[in-house]
């Protein structure tokens, strides 16, 4: 479906980081500007210190893509976890909401990545657009005063739409009083061209950490945060690397370097000070090649306790080749049926169910390879369109 010309849509990000949603909220923006959309980004910060890792907008890979590809993004500047980020978080000054009215008036609709920006589109004085919320997590009660927000601009009028990456997450907003009419699901999906298993890539990945050919790879790729429950992930790495002589572990994102104290005590809690397997996990941090890390893993693992909706890990590791294993959060297991395993928060349990996955991968490739389809990147850019069409149409409508 291709979107309608001369539809102008404002997107507007709490920040450019590492991170899931933004990576697809990021894709859908370029693949509706390829369709014809006019499509424009606002970042409320131009820099955050997350996950022990100091992120800059220019810096960012969902920044450049989405510059490459004509998107314009603007900055209000601000700095959060640095020593200048003086400002309240929901305060904003004379000049910020000036800059915010000025993208707001050259739009028809409003996209909000997640609903943390509707602090700032909450503000009084703004021009009045209708407002369309990404949500992609499955615990609207830890959003801190977030849920509160959206409630007040649901009220106000000012949120006509609610896209929900996973059936988890509408049933999570509802539950909280978000009005189910609102709520609409549209799943994630990844670039299958991207996305693919790729033996050179895989060969050549392997070679760049010094794991051999035939070696056992798990992968965890996930930013450092206490819902991803890496201290789960590491306890099964020791049981698992201490049984398999051969097999690495791969981790990578935010915060996933040596450089994080954290990270370096739970490896140290996990596996103790003297060498051995803690010498084959591999600390890469964030990379801008996950299909190339994927195409080199035989498994993709998740060990989150809460906050999940549709895992984008494991939609990549799958269309790459890697057979899922995750614990049973957000839609996980509905992603994975028939195509990985899901597994109880227990490190041995995790360990053996890698394992099982290993030998598994051969007689799930079928599997995997048709279940591209459901996946496709082309699928959900065509049902953000539909979406965004039908707003910008019932809006034309009322102005007339």
């Amino acid at each position: 479906m291709r979107a309608t010309h001369g539809l102008r849509v404002l997107s507007v990000y709490e920040g450019f980081f590492s991170g899931g949603a933004r990576i697809v909220h990021s894709d859908v923006v370029l693949g509706l500007a390829e369709g014809g959309q006019s499509h424009q980004v606002l970042s409320i910060h131009g820099e955050v210190r997350r996950e022990a890792t100091r992120q800059r907008m220019q810096d960012d890979a969902c920044y450049r893509a989405l510059t490459a590809g004509g998107v314009g993004v603007t900055s209000l500047g601000r700095s959060a976890g640095l020593v200048d980020g003086a400002l309240a978080a929901n305060v904003f000054s004379g000049p910020e909401l000036a800059d915010t009215a000025r993208a707001m008036a050259g739009a028809d609709v409003i996209l909000s990545l997640k609903e943390q920006p509707l602090a700032l589109l909450n503000q009084a004085g703004l021009p009045r657009r209708p407002v369309v919320v990404g949500l992609h997590r499955s615990d609207p009660e830890n959003q801190g005063p977030a849920l509160d927000e959206l409630k007040a601009a649901i009220a106000d009028g000012t949120v006509v739409a609610c896209v929900c990456c996973a059936e988890s997450t509408r049933a999570a907003y509802e539950a909280a009083g978000i009005p189910a009419g609102l709520l609409q699901v549209i799943p994630n999906g990844v670039d299958l061209l991207r996305f693919r298993p790729d033996p050179a890539a895989r060969l050549a990945f392997r070679a760049s950490l010094g794991i051999a050919g035939a070696a056992p790879v798990v992968v965890f790729a996930a930013r450092y945060a206490a819902m991803k429950n890496v201290p789960l992930l590491l306890a099964a790495a020791r049981a698992w690397l201490a049984r398999e002589g051969g097999g690495h572990v791969v981790m990578c994102g935010a915060g996933m370097t040596e450089e994080n104290p954290a990270l370096r005590a739970d490896i140290e809690t996990a596996f103790g000070k003297a060498p051995g397997p803690a010498d084959r996990v591999h600390l890469l941090g964030v990379r801008h090649d996950m299909q190339a890390v994927y195409a080199g893993a035989d498994v993709v693992a998740l060990t989150s306790v809460s906050g999940e909706a549709a895992p984008l890990c494991l939609i990549e590791g799958m269309m790459c080749g890697a057979v899922p294993v995750t614990t049973d959060v957000g839609d996980s297991a509905s992603i994975v049926e028939g195509l990985g395993f899901v597994t109880p928060p227990d490190p041995a349990a995790i360990a053996l169910a890698w394992t099982a996955a290993l030998s598994a991968r051969t007689d799930l490739g079928p599997a995997l390879e048709l279940s591209r389809e459901r996946f496709s990147r082309t699928r959900m850019i065509a049902a953000y369109a539909a979406l965004l069409d039908g707003v910008g149409r019932r809006t034309s409508c009322s102005r007339a």
